[in-house]
């Protein structure tokens, strides 16, 4: 297999950041935050599969910049600044990053090499960003519990509604892509 140079693999993270990007865009929007995109997370997942933990990481942290420059208005709900720095870290910066895990948390189950592989990365690392959303929810969002629910059970069920399509998308759509995966996938 030929080495691609780091100049090629920055503009495939690039790229796949891009589309990322814009795939977010089209989306279902929850009323208080969160959203069931159009396979928004695929290509931060490729990304990672395709060019290991670094690059996957490195992809994700500024995907998840832009995140939180798309959706700063949420942000601004949060009443204190300290929970708004909460909110940044769990519901943007550590949320989004996690995304880049993909493939080390793959490395368990071989790496990039079969379509379980790919779909237990990918589940995993949506699933260290479910709990990012979870934690967030009882930490800055249980006011908006409806009283009575405790707050836990609040956040639960909220981000279950839109993360598990979520999950299943990204994890659908890595198995589709499995073949340009395996193919150009990470040897680290």
């Amino acid at each position: 297999m030929k080495q691609r140079t780091q100049t090629s693999v920055l503009v495939e993270c690039a790229l796949c950041m891009a589309l990322a990007c814009v795939l977010s865009e089209l989306k279902f929007e929850m009323p208080y935050g969160g959203s069931i995109t159009a396979f928004s997370m695929v290509p931060i997942l490729f990304a990672a599969f395709r060019n290991g933990t670094r690059w996957g990481l490195l992809t994700s942290f500024v995907y998840s910049l832009v995140q939180l420059f798309l959706g700063f208005k949420n942000v601004l709900y949060c009443k204190t600044l300290a929970t708004q720095a909460l909110c940044i870290l769990f519901d943007y910066v550590v949320a989004f990053t996690l995304l880049g895990l993909a493939y080390a948390l793959a490395k368990p189950f071989g790496g990039a090499r079969s379509r379980f592989s790919v779909a237990a990365g990918s589940f995993c690392a949506i699933l260290l960003r479910f709990i990012c959303h979870f934690i967030s929810g009882v930490l800055i969002w249980g006011e908006y519990a409806p009283e009575g629910t405790p707050v836990w059970l609040y956040s639960l069920s909220y981000n279950v509604l839109y993360m598990l399509p979520e999950l299943v998308m990204a994890v659908i759509g890595t198995i589709l892509l499995y073949r340009v995966i395996a193919k150009g996938a990470a040897r680290d």
